[in-house]
């Protein structure tokens, strides 16, 4: 990793909330760069008796002493006048949840630098490890891009390829694009601020893009081939979780495997027989082997078949699902 003239003094606010920015923000602590301020969403109600709950980059920041700021809207000058107070070299953001403006992005002399978990400009957006998931990506990636005010727009410092593995979540796959992103964020900086990396513009030919996700979009469609309905599954963990409805009983599907035995039946209708559960889908038969029925613990499909009296077949609703409540 290249040094500068200016890294011993470079001064970071770093923008971030979920446990994805986490890494980043103790690996630019480590490298030795000065961090005068922490910014990260409000604490938001969690659970069921809804106790507002720190973001896990707040709970990092106080645990390594960091000043943090929690504003409801970043780009509020009175929220601006802050930052200025600090007067960084450059703002780093990771997961914010936000989109910066203009007088933001403005304010530190080398800009704002953005850590994004794809290969952009594939996958612009706020659920890039999802989306990548979800269309059958054998390789994604994290990206090191200075800001722009468009969505994930801006120009490219460095990237890091990943292989998608065949039984990978959002969840296990996310944790893998952090570490590596920790790992090359510090050094584009410090080579970028020394002069030694240029950006390089995206293509806007290659973009696609990576919407949120909404609860309904957990839900089900059986009418799916086998291999998208197993991604499906995998890509919502672990929010919102895939689900189904069967006689006004709702079913959380967390693992599944693409069957070789085929069903001659029609798409959501499944056979229970001894210890297996097989559903037909649009295209192949799907095994399910980890799910939780309505308000029950998660078990593996074996424990919960032994509580489970109905055998034979079993009919799931087969489009637009309700989402559990």
């Amino acid at each position: 990793m290249g040094r500068s003239d200016h890294f011993p003094r470079l001064r970071v606010v770093f923008f971030g909330t979920p446990v994805f920015a986490v890494p980043t923000l103790e690996a630019l602590a480590k490298a030795g760069f000065e961090i005068p301020l922490v910014v990260t969403q409000p604490d938001r109600p969690k659970g069921r008796r809804r106790v507002p709950t720190p973001p896990p980059v707040k709970v990092k920041a106080l645990e390594s002493g960091f000043p943090i700021l929690q504003p409801q809207n970043p780009n509020a000058d009175e929220f601006i006048s802050k930052i200025e107070v600090v007067s960084p070299d450059v703002i780093v953001t990771v997961a914010y949840g936000h989109l910066l403006k203009k007088k933001v992005l403005s304010l530190p002399p080398f800009g704002c630098v953005n850590l994004h978990a794809s290969l952009l400009p594939r996958y612009r957006g706020a659920a890039p490890v999802a989306w990548a998931i979800l269309r059958g990506e054998k390789v994604t990636g994290v990206t090191v891009m200075l800001m722009d005010e468009g969505m994930d727009t801006g120009p490219i410092l460095r990237k890091a390829e990943v292989p998608i593995l065949p039984d990978d979540t959002t969840e296990t796959l996310s944790f893998r694009l952090a570490k590596i992103g920790a790992d090359i964020l510090p050094g584009a900086i410090i080579d970028y601020t020394s002069g030694n990396l240029r950006a390089a513009p995206q293509d806007e030919r290659e973009a696609t893009d990576a919407p949120p996700l909404k609860k309904q979009d957990g839900g089900i469609d059986w009418r799916e081939t086998a291999d998208e309905i197993e991604r499906h599954i995998r890509a919502m963990i672990p929010w919102p979780g895939a689900f189904t409805t069967m006689e006004n009983l709702t079913l959380k599907i967390f693992r599944a495997a693409v069957a070789d035995e085929p069903l001659s039946l029609p798409a959501g209708h499944g056979v229970i027989t001894g210890d297996k559960w097989f559903v037909a889908t649009g295209k192949g038969t799907l095994n399910l082997l980890e799910i939780q029925m309505g308000g029950k613990k998660r078990m593996d499909i074996v424990d919960f078949l032994k509580g489970f009296k109905k055998r034979g077949e079993v009919v799931f609703d087969t489009q637009n699902p309700p989402f559990p409540s």
